[in-house]
């Protein structure tokens, strides 16, 4: 059984700033990629951000690209998304993915292997 499980999530002011955590167990712990995407009301889930295994490889979405990092840490089979400067645009559901190097060239929801059950992110004005 896979399952991630993300937390973190929570309601703040624009400009602030949140970290989510998500704790891989079962098939999805040692991903080759694990990565954030987002949902918003009546929108397609978005790309943010992937990390590879060792976290040597990085990738984001313009859209977060400078607010928003990636990170890993492997032994603990956690992932984690700080995200600084939030706006009211970043309010959505967030949910960590994982997969194999496909997704992590790829970046797309198709190829996510495990997807967790999201954390709702609101940002006010």
């Amino acid at each position: 059984q896979a399952q991630l499980l993300e937390s973190g999530g929570g309601l703040v002011q624009a400009g602030a700033s949140l970290k989510l955590s998500c704790v891989a167990s079962g098939r999805a712990s040692n991903s080759h990629t694990m990565g954030w995407f987002r949902q918003a009301p009546g929108k397609d889930r978005e790309f943010l951000a992937v990390i590879d295994l060792d976290g040597a490889n990085t990738f984001y979405s313009d859209t977060v690209k400078g607010r928003f990092t990636i990170s890993r840490d492997r032994a603990k089979d956690l992932l984690y998304l700080q995200m600084n400067s939030l706006e009211p645009e970043d309010t959505a559901d967030y949910y960590c993915a994982a997969g194999s190097a496909v997704l992590l060239v790829s970046r797309l929801s198709q190829f996510v292997d495990f997807w967790g059950q999201g954390t709702q992110v609101t940002v006010s004005s």
